[in-house]
This record gives structure tokens, C-alpha cells and sequence, in this order.
């Protein structure tokens, strides 16, 4: 198949390992094509509801991807080990992310369905500024990384964010979501 969202090779070769993986796991998977803003009438389901709410947090709409969301969900960001249950939380979460890399854009390389669960391959990039006396540093930031969604009647019941903690450089944000513990 032909994707238009994959740049390189190394992106091609790592959406091939994703599609491989989830073949060989005995899942019937069914690859999309996104090619544009006209993408979203060609699917539906579980995919429909991934490519939104993931165009939702590229664009900082939070409000409305929280809304994407079941009354009981669970969302989990592996690379931070934080896990959020309920909405206000996440919302916070989601907008603490906006604050601290507001150019944050998020890319859907490739999106793969089976039942009632998607899978979104993207890219995200951002800038973290950090202040260093009266000079602050512009780091740029670039990583892949996966989304799982498990759907219900058209909400998010379970959500699994899968990236390069290292590369993400969002420590910072983790931090804020952390209950500490002092021995």
C-alpha cells in the first residue's frame, strides 16, 4: 500500500513492523490510507473516533477530545506511567501538555482497526523552552509513537499512548502528575 504520510524509510519500515506485529498477534487488521482532511467520510467505528480525537489534540481542542471519551475510561501514558480515570484529570493533564509545548503538532503516519480497538501511528513534534537565567533554550522535539483505543458505542473506554520517554523530553509534565513520596 502506498502511504502518503510516510516520509522515510526508516517511517515506512517502522509502520511495517507495526502492521507485522499486529498481524502476527492473530488480529484481523484493516489499514487506512490518510491522505487529508476529506479522510474522515472513507472510515467509521473505532477509527473515525481515533482520527478525531487525535486531530482534536493537535489542533488544542481538549475539550472536545475529553468529550470523546466514556464516563468510565482509563487513559494511560506509558512512557510517563501516569494513568488517568476521570475526566476533569485528564482535561488537566491535556492542558498542562498545551502550556508547556504550545507549537505541539501530532501527525497520524498510518491508522489500523480491528473490532473494537484502533491504532494510530504518529508523529509528534513540539518545542520546550527552557528558561536559563535572563536566556531561555529552544529544544526541539520529534519522536513517533503509537495510540491504542479500545471503543463502546462510539466513546473512548480505554486509551494506551506508547513513545521514547527519553525523546519526548516531558519529564516536566510527568512531574506534575506524580504523587511523591517522602521516606
Amino acid at each position: 500500500m502506498n502511504r502518503p504520510n510516510v516520509n522515510g524509510r526508516s517511517d515506512l519500515d517502522t509502520t511495517d513492523a507495526v502492521l507485522t506485529i499486529l498481524k502476527e498477534g492473530g488480529l484481523t487488521v484493516e489499514e487506512i490510507e490518510v491522505t487529508g482532511d476529506d479522510d474522515s467520510s472513507r472510515i467509521s467505528g473505532p477509527l473515525h473516533t481515533l482520527q478525531s480525537a487525535l486531530t482534536a489534540l493537535s489542533e488544542g481542542r481538549v475539550h472536545e477530545l475529553v468529550e470523546q471519551f466514556a464516563d468510565n475510561f482509563t487513559f494511560s501514558d506509558h512512557a510517563l506511567t501516569l494513568e488517568f480515570v476521570d475526566k476533569p484529570r485528564l482535561t488537566e493533564f491535556f492542558e498542562k501538555s498545551r502550556e508547556l509545548f504550545p507549537d505541539t503538532t501530532l501527525e497520524i503516519v498510518s491508522l489500523f482497526g480491528d473490532g473494537d480497538r484502533a491504532i494510530a501511528q504518529w508523529k509528534l513534534s513540539a518545542t520546550q523552552t527552557v528558561p536559563y537565567g535572563s536566556i531561555s533554550y529552544r529544544f526541539p522535539i520529534s519522536l513517533f509513537g503509537a495510540t491504542i483505543v479500545r471503543v463502546e458505542n462510539g466513546r473512548i473506554v480505554q486509551w494506551s499512548d506508547y513513545y521514547d520517554h527519553s525523546s519526548s523530553r516531558r519529564m516536566s509534565l510527568g512531574a506534575f502528575f506524580t504523587d511523591w513520596v517522602e521516606y
